[in-house]
């Protein structure tokens, strides 16, 4: 069951006596009132002690990287050391129940993305809701997703490959991090738009998929350019297209898919800060001062630059309005495609 929080519980009590119900609601508009003077002394002493940054992919990858950067900074930025602290598995959804559960005191964050905020609830019934269950904080930055292959796939273009897929169905697999994840969705929505045939082998996490279409067991992947860059830069993979606006500074000669006939496929993967819900507001625009000031920072900005990302902060409303929009896009893809979390 998705995780409800105390506020509702007036709501879902109908059957109360009348006086039961008078004194609760006397109860809540106490509360309230209190919370009113809760800023001006409590925010001074936020935070109170050491932040806790969960991270829902393992260490080591693209995510993770950029987790630290931001979170070395924040703590700078606060006063108070904020630590990474990764749990892996589930695409995001252990790191998103884990974070939905905690204290919501703002020293507790999520660094979620758009698999666990967007793909993932879209495609199953998950233990936490991305709307209810948490305090949007503010974007991080954006990365356009990378259509890639292993170098000894003959197609040489886009057009090349959905030919090569329509004439030999079986001759192509693509790998993702698993079901409800950004590689995943992403290849169906291109398969849907472009009519191409290909098999999917869901792995657990972009890492082992990365290997595997580098090795030739699967053949091509779509992954964040941020994870990706390294690979196609040394040669390991082959980039046929980007599957965004426009093309990447970092890889200029590589087209999007809108150029080369492919329409409606432009996924940018995003990245960015959640607190449990109740959090209070205070502490939200807290958390948001010292997101916005560190990406502000050209040495925090090159660092994520570098990897193929894009700065983008933004206020916690803009956040919430990303996450419900992201939801609803992708619930209709889900329905399109006919996909299913198994």
């Amino acid at each position: 069951m998705p995780i409800t929080t105390h506020r509702c519980a007036l709501a879902q009590a109908p059957h109360r006596p009348a006086s039961v119900r008078r004194r609760a609601a006397l109860a809540l508009a106490g509360a309230l009132a209190a919370a009113s003077f809760w800023p001006a002394a409590a925010l001074a002493a936020f935070p109170e002690r050491i932040i806790t940054l969960v991270v829902p992919t393992a260490a080591g990858g693209g995510n993770d990287a950029m987790a630290r950067v931001v979170a070395q900074k924040m703590g700078t930025l606060l006063g108070q050391q904020v630590i990474v602290d990764n749990k892996a598995g589930a695409n995001g959804a252990i790191a998103s129940e884990y974070v939905a559960r905690a204290v919501p005191d703002g020293h507790t964050l999520l660094f979620g993305y758009i698999g666990t905020h967007g793909m993932n609830p879209a495609l199953q019934k998950l233990r936490y809701d991305p709307v209810k269950n948490f305090e949007p904080v503010g974007m991080v930055c954006t990365s356009p997703t990378l259509m890639v292959v292993n170098p000894q796939v003959t197609a040489k273009s886009v057009p090349d490959l959905v030919r090569q897929s329509q004439g030999a169905p079986d001759q192509f697999n693509y790998a993702s991090a698993g079901n409800g994840t950004a590689p995943h969705f992403s290849a169906e929505l291109f398969k849907l738009e472009s009519g191409a045939k290909m098999a999917h082998v869901p792995y657990r996490g972009s890492a082992p998929a990365m290997t595997d279409t580098m090795a030739g067991q699967t053949q091509v992947m779509f992954p964040s350019l941020f994870t990706a860059y390294p690979y196609v830069k040394s040669g390991k993979l082959r980039a046929l297209a980007v599957a965004g606006t426009k093309r990447s500074p970092l890889l200029p000669q590589v087209p999007t898919l809108e150029e080369v006939g492919v329409k409606g496929v432009d996924i940018s993967q995003w990245y960015a800060l959640f607190a449990p819900a109740g959090t209070p507001r205070p502490v939200v625009d807290r958390l948001n001062q010292a997101l916005l000031a560190a990406l502000a920072d050209k040495e925090v900005a090159r660092r994520i630059e570098d990897h193929g990302a894009t700065v983008e902060g933004s206020t916690p409303d803009a956040l919430g309005q990303r996450v419900r929009s992201e939801v609803a896009r992708w619930r209709g893809v889900v329905q399109k495609a006919q996909l299913t979390a198994d």
